[in-house]
């Protein structure tokens, strides 16, 4: 795909979320007292040095790690595999996470040197789907354009993984969402 094909289809994808969070759909995370308010998600602009194509370095054991959850809560995920990059000069390695053996998606769950200043302190997300971001050679499009918020961000109503300490980076990712500013749940 060409860069100005996928500027433009990261693009179309960001006003139909924008679409959807404002809808009176009440899937919405957004409150619907800020609806009316809500002019959409601040986000930092499409750049193809922040999407890499890279190798799943599998683990051979697929350890079970066990993430707290924003109120409380706990669940265990499969820690699945590694994704090795390098964002400037810095060699980076972010774990990717999966609910169950047999789910064909992969989580990352990350925090970087934007958290809590022009992103979300808590972190950001990522899925990468078997079928759509798995590319010739095994290889899998790991694309920060598409970081998104937690639902927690928008709503108490709603409770979301911990990044756990792994998953820190100590480089700035200025990709995807930044912070909510109509934010009221932390």
């Amino acid at each position: 795909m060409e860069t100005s094909e996928w500027k433009a289809e990261i693009e179309k994808e960001r006003k139909i979320k924008d679409r959807f969070f404002k809808s009176r759909y009440p899937g919405s995370p957004i409150l619907f007292e800020d609806r009316a308010r809500f002019k959409g998600l601040d986000y930092f602009p499409p750049d193809p040095a922040n999407r890499f194509e890279l190798e799943l370095h599998e683990h051979e054991e697929k350890g079970v790690v066990r993430i707290a959850y924003t109120k409380g809560q706990e669940r265990d995920f499969l820690r699945w595999g590694e994704f090795r990059f390098k964002v400037g000069d810095k060699d980076q390695a972010i774990q990717a996470y999966k609910s169950g053996p047999a789910e064909e998606r992969l989580f990352i769950l990350f925090r970087d040197a934007t958290s809590g200043q022009e992103t979300h302190g808590g972190g950001r997300y990522l899925d990468l789907d078997l079928n759509k971001d798995q590319i010739a050679g095994g290889k899998w499009v790991l694309d920060f354009n598409k970081a998104y918020n937690p639902w927690c961000v928008y709503s108490e109503n709603y409770t979301c993984p911990l990044v756990p300490s792994e998953n820190w980076l100590e480089v700035p990712i200025r990709a995807g969402e930044k912070n909510y500013p109509l934010r009221i749940a932390n």
